[in-house]
């Protein structure tokens, strides 16, 4: 559930959490337990509820950035306001799951904040990420009601930069997790990261819900640049209706993702990230 400092929280059904030290083995085998791992453990202290983590069980997936394993979906908010949303962040994180193919929920988030057509925009730019995208006040219940049912029975991670309200969402769903939620900077209108460390909380039996630290920055996915097109969903089934095979959909004439993109299928602000991250890509494998 959470490993800080060498120690780490196993939530055990019968007993509850127990705090548990990584047995040398694990250590000696250059295995370190992830937030969300199936682990073995022996007790040592039922009263105290102490225990040695003994065995890390296979990994259905691991994430690097959340660190994170056995995900189902991941849930990356962003505000619609107070702070903008960095929508290049926001499609890096897009790829980042795409590659380790874990669905994704865009949850928009401080719609009280939003301006006339700030939803309208939003929607239209992420309408075929592949992604659900929904819309949120955190501290309206009435649109928490679909977070909360894309929720149940999974265990779900989620990210987002500090400040758009993932520990109030957080408080929300599990009451008894008693996250820190914290505001704005306003000198520089960013989040004040009041998550520390990734933990998983417990929901009901079949759904847990991982809070990570914010993020203002992330790497992008291991990939060459001639295959991140692939990585975008809007992108499917238009390469085989370019002119040329090897297409990446940049400056090539006959691109059908670009007429796409003209006749507005696709739009036009996830295009020019595409762009911007595609040239990302071939500078690095230069580098």
């Amino acid at each position: 559930m959470k490993g800080v400092g060498g120690l780490y929280e196993v939530y055990v059904e019968d007993l509850g959490p127990v705090e548990c030290r990584a047995k040398g083995i694990l250590r000696y085998n250059d295995i370190k337990p992830l937030i969300g791992d199936n682990v073995k453990l022996t007790i040592l202290d039922r009263k105290e509820r102490t225990g040695n983590l003994t065995e890390v069980l296979p990994r259905r997936n691991a994430l690097v950035r959340p660190a994170v394993a056995n995900v189902d979906q991941a849930m990356v908010v962003f505000a619609v306001k107070e702070p903008e949303p960095h929508l290049n962040l926001l499609d890096r994180f897009l790829l980042l799951m795409a590659k380790e193919q874990v669905p994704v929920v865009i949850c928009f988030n401080k719609t009280d904040k939003a301006a006339d057509g700030d939803v309208k925009r939003l929607r239209r730019i992420y309408a075929g990420s592949g992604c659900k995208v929904l819309f949120t006040d955190a501290r309206d219940p009435e649109t928490m009601k679909p977070v909360i049912i894309e929720l149940l029975g999974k265990t779900t991670v989620l990210a987002g930069p500090s400040g758009v309200g993932k520990s109030t969402i957080m408080n929300v769903v599990q009451p008894n997790a008693g996250m820190e939620t914290g505001g704005l900077s306003s000198r520089i209108m960013r989040g004040k990261n009041t998550t520390r460390h990734s933990q998983l909380n417990y929901v009901t039996r079949e759904t847990y819900l991982c809070d990570t630290p914010g993020f203002s920055s992330l790497f992008l996915p291991d990939v060459e640049a001639d295959e991140l097109a692939e990585l975008y969903p809007e992108f499917a089934g238009k390469k085989e209706l370019c002119r040329f095979p090897d297409c990446v959909h940049r400056k090539e004439p006959g691109c059908a993702v670009k007429e796409a993109v003209e006749a507005g299928e696709i739009s036009e602000e996830r295009y020019k990230n595409y762009i911007l991250l595609y040239e990302e890509l071939a500078n690095r494998r230069k580098w």
